[in-house]
This record gives structure tokens, C-alpha cells and sequence, in this order.
């Protein structure tokens, strides 16, 4: 008997260079019908997931929007009738202690205003006709409810946009019995440009201001010739403005456009940094930095 060819199709290997068989109707049918459900799912996952993302924005935006505490400092009380442009500073929400959000109810409506822009403050109504100096920047408060115990004859306007920080310096100014001191909440440059009268105020502190080290942030920096240009117009002439920071490149920064500004004088014969003064505490924060080797700097210019 003659031997029997091998089937093509049977023979081992064979399949690795032949073409499948084509896919009949139903097959082909049943598979775009799972292609078409798959793409559906996926659709409606990332339709759900873009609306919790949604509703997770909307709920963040409405937090920023709620004051905390009501009749305390607002979220943002000039967002809505302001123009946006860069800031040098970012508002910070952290866990307000019992101390401290009991002196924001019992004395923000007292001592504590908003930044609303919407009118412009009498200072000597405020402050009883004292001197008044704006310190922009108070972190939790402990340096300037000491500065305003040391010297209650000066009034001091401090500005900064964290809850914590306003409830304590609340809470440190009535402990000390200080009448002297006022909270305002919100943007400075809206308060110096849109709430204060020309020569209102008699000195300017600021005080470890963010150095925002990056060179693409250098923009956010406080310490600008245009910020220069508005506090001198609010400040009277032989009004002080004082900075200090640890920054290195900011405080280098600060002497050059403060020196270059036709408007302020360096109280420093040499046109250097000065020494600290007695009246400005060393601040918690800056006692961390020289424990780091940190060099501080501070800079004293006259208004003239």
C-alpha cells in the first residue's frame, strides 16, 4: 500500500506560515459588539471621574469662599471685585487652636477688618491718633504683640492673610492688655493702594517676607521698585520702612532696589545692612535660621 501524503494543515509547523481562517459573520459581530461596550465603559468612567473631579473643585473654591468663622476674617475678601495679577504671598489654611479661634470671635469684630478695598480707612479714628506703622507679614504674631506691648504709644496695623497667625495675635495682644494693635485680613497691596490716604502711615515693617528662591518666582517677590513707588506715596516724610530677612540673595536684592529708589534714604552712612534694632524681638523663626548659620540681615531707609 502506498503511503498517504500528510495533510498540510495537520503537519507540525505547518500552521506558522498559513493564514487563519477568516472569522465568520457572528464572530465578527459578537466581537465588535464587546469592542463597542469596552469603549463605552471607559466612556462612562471618564465621565464620572471628570465630574467628581468637577464637584471636587467646586466644593475646594466654595471652602476658600466661607469665612471659618462666621463674622471672622473672609476667605478672600477681595477676589471678587479685584483684578488678578501676581501675589507674593499664598493664603495657608491650618488647624486653628481652641485659644485662638476663641479671641477671633470675641475680638475680630473689635480689632479685626477684612481688605475689601471698598473704602478707605481713617487711622486716626482707629488708632486713637496714634503713630501708625504697617507691618506686612506677622506669621503667628509673637514678635509683633511684643513690639506693640513695648511701645503702646504706636499703633500697629498688621497684615497677613493666616487664620491661625490673626487668632493668636489676638489672643497675645489681650493677654498683654494692648490696645494698640489692629488685624487686617487679606492682600497689603490693596490696602496700601485702595484703603489707605497719602502720608497715613509713619513707618513700614516687613519682616522674613517669603524670598521665593526659584529665579521663575524672583516676579513674586514684596520687595519690587513698583511696591516701592506705593508705600512711599502712603508713607510720611521721615517715615522709616524696615526689612529683614535670611535670604541671602533676597537681602542683596532688597539693599539694590531700595538704594536705587529716589524716594529712601539708608539710615546706614556706609549704605549697608544695620544692626537689629532693640525694638524688633528675634522671632522664632529666625532663631531657627542662626541655629542653621543663617545670616540675617536688616535694612533701614528713611522716606524723603
Amino acid at each position: 500500500m502506498s503511503e498517504q501524503p500528510l495533510n498540510p494543515s495537520t503537519e507540525p509547523g505547518a500552521h506558522a506560515g498559513t493564514a487563519e481562517a477568516p472569522a465568520t459573520n457572528a464572530e465578527a459581530t459578537a466581537a465588535a459588539g464587546t469592542t463597542e461596550a469596552t469603549a463605552d465603559v471607559d466612556a462612562a468612567e471618564a465621565a464620572d471621574a471628570a465630574a467628581r473631579r468637577a464637584a471636587s473643585f467646586d466644593r475646594q473654591r466654595r471652602l476658600r469662599q466661607e469665612p471659618r468663622f462666621p463674622g471672622g476674617p473672609a476667605a478672600d475678601p477681595a477676589g471678587s471685585h479685584h483684578e488678578r495679577r501676581i501675589r507674593s504671598f499664598q493664603p495657608r489654611r491650618s488647624r486653628v487652636t481652641i485659644g485662638q479661634q476663641d479671641a477671633l470671635e470675641r475680638l475680630w469684630p473689635r480689632w479685626g477688618f477684612d481688605i475689601d478695598g471698598l473704602r478707605v480707612l481713617d487711622l486716626d479714628q482707629m488708632f486713637g491718633g496714634l503713630p501708625v506703622v504697617l507691618e506686612i507679614g506677622f506669621g503667628m504674631g509673637e514678635a509683633t504683640a511684643q513690639m506693640a506691648a513695648d511701645d503702646p504709644a504706636t499703633g500697629i496695623l498688621a497684615v497677613d492673610v493666616h487664620t491661625p497667625g490673626q487668632g493668636n495675635l489676638l489672643r497675645l495682644a489681650d493677654q498683654a492688655g494692648s490696645t494698640n494693635v489692629r488685624v487686617a485680613n487679606g492682600d497689603a497691596i490693596i490696602l496700601l493702594r485702595e484703603m489707605l490716604k497719602p502720608q497715613a502711615l509713619d513707618g513700614l515693617r516687613v519682616y522674613f517676607p517669603d524670598p521665593w528662591p526659584k529665579s521663575r518666582h524672583h516676579k513674586r517677590r514684596l520687595i519690587q521698585p513698583d511696591f516701592l513707588d506705593l508705600v512711599s506715596d502712603r508713607m510720611k516724610p521721615g517715615a522709616v520702612i524696615h526689612c529683614a530677612t535670611d535670604w541671602e540673595p533676597y537681602a542683596e536684592q532688597m539693599l539694590e532696589v531700595l538704594t536705587a529708589h529716589p524716594r529712601f534714604e539708608n539710615t546706614r552712612a556706609d549704605g549697608g545692612y544695620a544692626p537689629r534694632p532693640a525694638f524688633r524681638p528675634l522671632t522664632r523663626f529666625e532663631g531657627q535660621g542662626l541655629d542653621k548659620g543663617h545670616v540675617v540681615h536688616d535694612l533701614l531707609f528713611t522716606r524723603i
